[in-house]
């Protein structure tokens, strides 16, 4: 359990020279463990893959060893639990040399949703860090225990290795008590820990501080609003490197219309669900985390079926998109205010990056804001942090790709190298 961080934690740009080099990055989810393993010397690539369907006479291992250009293996078969997918991860690295008994390997990077008000900024792993992760369980009940079955499950493996928790609410932890607090009783908020802590952080950390690179200024000097949109979507504004505001609470449940999740709501609708649709709590967490958002809306969540949709004249999917963009422009336009000075607005994941009417609709109307997007540039495909806004333009327009992993690997690297 860790000080607050400085403004963003300014993280060196050129990695250690020192080996070991090598960080396995393991986000392991309640039925799927997806890793990457880099060199923080170059910030390289060496494998990534992917275990899926943990528990199932289905289960798929998928691994590719990105260093050499091999092609992408994949095997099917039971693969029992968190320990057999890690075991079979380890496997496939041994046939490209990258085994987990490498001196290479420098430590071990997990992806933790849920880290409280406890865990500013990345932490090793020790027995302390494992109680409070558990005790966090009921304010995450769908990820934090995955997260510590990858954990123990990595420890087991290599005992020896620096196991490093790197949180997705870390970041939102620099939010004042303004943005942070819940208008509710204090002493009840406090008993039960409800307060918005924000999630997608990592992302956040690096397309904000990417968004301050590719306008040639450090992250201290520039106002940035990231909005993340993908299956599950995140707004920030974050001022001078630090994040002061973001749209999901004390789950990620609140904000934007995401995929599946409604977002922003009445809370009394829950209660009128309760009373007069004889709905139980169980009941209605399915409905807003599962069968709402654009699946509620339209049926689909794809936004690229939903855009086919609306062009070829859906009358529902168009509705659902102007739902959608509603609320995101909502968001944009708050986090104008909060921030009182926007130098950009960066798209970023699998939404923000690829679907160029989403960032079109979303800033149109808002040329008074000095936000504005070129139609060519808009439309460019391209793999890097780009800008689409007008030359000349007084707030940035960019799509920054998201880099959860590097994020990761990058924080995990630098903590662990003070170890060494």
């Amino acid at each position: 359990m860790s000080a607050r961080p400085s403004p963003t934690t300014a993280l060196p740009d050129e990695p250690r020279s020192a080996a070991p080099s090598r960080v396995l990055v393991l986000n392991s989810g309640s039925s799927s463990v997806k890793y990457q393993l880099l060199d923080m010397r170059d910030r390289s690539r060496l494998a990534s893959g992917l275990v899926e369907r943990i528990g199932e006479r289905t289960s798929l291992v998928r691994h590719t060893p990105l260093a050499s250009g091999g092609r992408t293996r994949k095997r099917t078969g039971p693969v029992a639990g968190h320990d057999a997918a890690l075991k079979a991860m380890a496997e496939e690295l041994a046939l490209d040399g990258l085994g987990l008994d490498s001196p290479e390997l420098a430590a071990i990077g997990h992806r933790v949703v849920h880290g409280g008000m406890h865990f500013t900024e990345p932490t090793v792993v020790d027995d302390a860090v494992l109680a409070e992760i558990e005790r966090l369980i009921p304010v995450a009940p769908l990820h934090n225990p995955a997260n510590l079955t990858g954990i123990r499950t990595a420890m087991a493996l290599r005992p020896d290795l620096p196991q490093v928790a790197v949180f997705d609410t870390a970041f939102h932890t620099t939010m004042p008590e303004s943005a942070a607090r819940y208008a509710i009783d204090v002493e009840t908020a406090d008993r039960h820990r409800v307060r918005r802590y924000g999630f997608h952080g990592t992302s956040h950390a690096y397309v904000s501080r990417e968004t301050a690179r590719l306008l040639g200024k450090a992250p201290e000097d520039v106002n940035v609003i990231v909005l993340h949109l993908g299956n599950g979507a995140s707004a920030s504004a974050v001022r001078g490197g630090r994040c002061v505001d973001t749209s999901m609470g004390l789950t990620p449940l609140e904000g934007l219309v995401m995929g599946t999740r409604s977002g922003d709501m009445d809370p009394a609708v829950i209660f009128h669900l309760m009373r007069v649709g004889d709905m139980s709590a169980d009941e209605i967490d399915t409905l807003l985390n599962k069968k709402s958002g654009l699946v509620g809306l339209c049926g689909d969540n794809d936004m690229r079926e939903i855009r086919r949709r609306v062009d070829a004249g859906d009358e529902q999917a168009k509705l659902a998109f102007d739902i959608y963009i509603h609320r995101l422009k909502k968001y944009i336009g708050a986090y104008y205010a909060v921030l009182g000075r926007v130098d950009a607005v960066a798209f970023t994941a699998g939404v923000g990056e690829n679907a160029a009417p989403v960032r079109e609709a979303a800033v149109a109307g808002l040329t008074e804001l000095g936000l504005a997007v070129d139609a060519e540039r808009n439309g460019a495909r391209g793999d890097g942090p780009r800008l689409i806004s007008p030359a000349g333009a007084r707030v940035a327009v960019a799509v920054v790709p998201t880099d959860e992993e590097m994020e990761i690997a990058t924080q995990t690297y630098a903590l662990a190298g003070k170890r060494n």
